[in-house]
């Protein structure tokens, strides 16, 4: 009877390794940040075409973008393998714990990289795939490389990485660029340092352990509560610039107000928390309100040119 179930259960512990691996190539492309990515290019794709999309365009903007920031990604853990070693929050990343090489995380890092160029080239246009090899180098490059290690101002420029989504969908729909990509592409410039400090300040342990310059870690948490408070007040403001130079209405308009007291109204409560004498300023619930904010937006950025179809 032994040998009988041997076979089966080589087979598997077979199974469960290679989903294991599986597992650990996945996680190094980072598919909560492909996820926030995507969410910023599908209403841009329908606002861009003042309604309904191609599907077929979509869906090949997706798969091309998914590529991108995959890659992206990949090629970040490797550069970063050192000092997610040193922090917590990473330690357990697969090129830290051995369970994926750092060639396979290479080769990984520059197929999703090249696959994404050639698909977006192919599929969609030639401006969508300059812009997904832009956003590439610019994260791997700009950002991993050069800025993250060197300056607290590092997720202000880093952050444009993931600003290039938003440029991206409108090219695939238009083949070209105009005020309103760019205004979506500042909105998401200025959200990311609001977004990005609360989980530095959250994590600041790590990040000094690890010798990286972020902003909590070089500030007392009175600074960084007042950085937040000022790139919050820039990106609110473009907010309300975006209609002047889309066709957006005033369904977008007293959406994004409401959405933009709320969130100003967790900065000031993080600010007062910064200021008084609490020791956990929970910095975390306006991470998390950032991500859910972006996503309304967006939202009322698709559905406002379905809402005005004749």
């Amino acid at each position: 009877m032994r040998k009988v179930d041997e076979p089966i259960l080589n087979l598997n512990q077979e199974a469960s390794s290679l989903y294991s691996v599986i597992k650990s190539y996945v996680s190094l492309t980072k598919p909560r940040i492909i996820e926030l990515l995507l969410v910023t290019t599908v209403p841009t794709m329908f606002l861009a075409s003042n309604g309904w999309p191609d599907w077929y365009l979509v869906l090949a903007t997706l798969i091309g973008g998914a590529l991108a920031a995959g890659g992206a990604n990949a090629l970040n853990n490797v550069v970063d393998r050192d000092i997610d070693a040193l922090m917590d929050r990473t330690a357990h990343r697969p090129l830290v714990t051995g369970k994926v090489s750092v060639r396979g995380a290479v080769a990984l890092g520059i197929t999703l990289s090249l696959l994404s160029v050639i698909w977006l080239e192919s599929q969609v246009n030639t401006l969508s795939a300059l812009f997904a090899a832009s956003a590439i180098v610019f994260y791997v490059c700009v950002y991993t490389l050069l800025l993250k290690r060197r300056t607290s101002s590092n997720i202000v420029w880093g952050g444009a990485a993931g600003c290039f989504p938003v440029l991206i969908g409108w090219a695939a729909v238009t083949n070209s660029i105009s005020l309103a990509p760019i205004v979506l592409f500042l909105i998401v410039f200025w959200w990311t340092p609001p977004h990005y400090w609360p989980l530095s300040m959250q994590y600041r342990k790590d990040y000094e352990n690890a010798g990286i310059p972020m902003l909590p870690v070089v500030a007392d948490r009175k600074k960084v509560a007042s950085q937040i408070a000022i790139y919050s007040w820039i990106m609110v403001a473009t907010t309300l610039v975006l209609p002047l130079v889309s066709e957006l209405s005033m369904v977008y308009l007293l959406g994004a107000i409401s959405l933009n007291i709320i969130f100003m109204r967790e900065v000031y409560a993080l600010r007062k928390r910064a200021n008084s004498d609490v020791l956990d300023i929970n910095p975390m619930k306006l991470f998390h309100w950032s991500i859910t904010w972006l996503a309304l937006l967006f939202f009322l950025i698709g559905l406002d040119p379905l809402l005005n179809l004749s």
